[in-house]
């Protein structure tokens, strides 16, 4: 977001530039109200109050803002974003009410990722200024969590490396007074095989290795977080096309979602015991890359017949998982680009969700509905199950049909999260292929919010 700065700030009477928000329905009788030469220039600029409209009305030697929207009365989180894309740089209120849920899509829609390539013609910052001061720092936060998932799943790979999240993860345990243990090289591969084995092939500079940052009282509830962080994918030996090639920064995007989420927690001080862990590698192809026919050691003790390199996420998030286990937790969450099969159901849009749980998909499902990042709940039957069946190994890590792929690769990660825990597996896209008001094109965030919502109804009681 523009400098840093809080693009939302108290509407303490200060000059500003009004917005008035219209619909079809609404507008003929709001246009009736103003002059001859307001409606002629409304007329000129095509303006009928369509959603996402945007509308400049002259009025002496100033001018105000109108913006077409769906429900003027029910305003959802990218209604106003449109306008903070397009209006000059300044202060802006709302002419009639709040912005209220608004509030976020006008931050994310100011976001640019500017790391290699400078705007040829920047727009400073658009304030929103509101009455509703409570509704601030939590508005942001949840901005600049989205904005930092969309920062790391841009970075290109080459930046973005394990050293990287390394460094990402140091960031936050720093900013929140957290613990951080970060586990590499021979211990690493004694301690958690599989992301060894996924990461073992690529250069020294993007060696593998699992961060694991704690905080909050041992005493409370214990909370697991858990982000694949896969920093890019050739697919290993069973090699993608250069087409399926291009997109694979974005395969830690899980482990960026993790990030922004503990973030999130830790910053409004929930009231649990945080455990966040992101394994972090590098699937490459080199004379050690692990094999297809290869059975790997796991942490649970399990053994692993590989049927495809490409289905490495699974891997090392089943030796986290089986890590988050360890700690009892009272729920996991975890966040991956797993599957294209979850894309090939759902779009990009809909983040796959996977739970043991009702209540918590039910959950899950209401947050997300209620801050527009609604979760598609996917099942996770037993009778597939099989499909995962190895003649050498307690299981293989890839089935050989076609059929419901996202749903089997959660169930390879059920078999390493512990009897009887609840857990929430969210299979996101983590990359919006087409702009949208709020919404660039490039790296984002699906299923953070619902999961961030259902975490403070959960744990901290509002």
């Amino acid at each position: 977001m523009a400098d840093n700065q809080p693009l939302i700030q108290p509407d303490r009477g200060q000059e500003a530039i009004s917005i008035h928000l219209v619909n079809r329905d609404t507008f003929p009788d709001w246009n009736k109200k103003l002059s001859a030469s307001q409606r002629a220039a409304l007329e000129a600029q095509k303006f009928d109050g369509g959603g996402y409209q945007v509308g400049i009305v002259p009025d002496g030697d100033s001018w105000f803002a109108v913006g077409g929207v769906a429900k003027p009365d029910e305003l959802s989180s990218w209604c106003m974003a449109k306008l903070a894309e397009s209006l000059p740089e300044g202060a802006y209120r709302r002419a009639a009410g709040e912005p209220g849920p608004a509030l976020h899509g006008w931050q994310t829609a100011q976001y640019v990722f500017d790391r290699y390539k400078k705007p040829e013609r920047p727009v400073g910052p658009r304030i929103l200024l509101t009455k509703d001061v409570k509704a601030i720092d939590g508005a942001l936060a949840e901005a600049q969590a989205v904005c930092l998932v969309r920062d790391l799943v841009n970075t290109p790979a080459e930046d973005m490396g394990p050293v990287a999240l390394e460094e990402q993860c140091e960031k936050l345990a720093k900013q929140h007074s957290a613990t951080l243990k970060v586990t590499k090289g021979d211990t690493l591969e004694q301690e958690y095989p599989m992301v060894h084995a996924v990461g073992r092939a690529a250069a020294r500079h993007h060696a593998p290795r699992i961060m694991h940052l704690t905080w909050g009282k041992e005493s409370d509830p214990v909370l697991a977080i858990v982000g694949k962080g896969v920093c890019f994918d050739s697919g290993g030996l069973d090699v993608k096309s250069a087409a399926g090639m291009k997109l694979m920064k974005k395969d830690m995007g899980g482990a960026a979602h993790a990030i922004a989420l503990a973030g999130l927690v830790m910053g409004a001080k929930l009231p649990v015991r945080l455990h966040l862990l992101v394994p972090a590698v590098e699937n490459a192809i080199s004379s050690n890359s692990f094999r297809p026919g290869d059975v790997l050691k796991t942490r649970k003790g399990l053994t692993v017949e590989i049927g495809n390199t490409d289905a490495e996420g699974r891997l090392i998030l089943g030796d986290a998982l089986q890590r988050a286990s360890e700690e009892n937790p009272e729920l996991i969450i975890d966040f991956a680009t797993l599957t294209g099969a979850a894309r090939v159901a759902l779009g990009p849009d809909y983040p796959a969700l996977m739970t043991r749980e009702d209540a918590t998909a039910e959950a899950l499902v209401a947050a997300g509905k209620a801050h527009d990042d609604e979760p598609w709940r996917l099942p996770l039957p037993e009778a597939y199950g099989e499909w995962l069946n190895s003649d050498i190994a307690d299981t293989n890590n890839a089935h050989s049909n076609s059929f419901a792929g996202a749903s089997v690769a959660g169930l390879f990660l059920d078999k390493f999260v512990g009897e009887g825990i609840d857990w929430a597996h969210f299979d996101t896209f983590a990359w919006r292929p087409q702009a949208k008001p709020g919404r660039p094109k490039g790296g984002d965030a699906y299923g953070l919010r619902a999961a961030w919502h259902m975490l403070r109804k959960r744990f901290g009681g509002d």
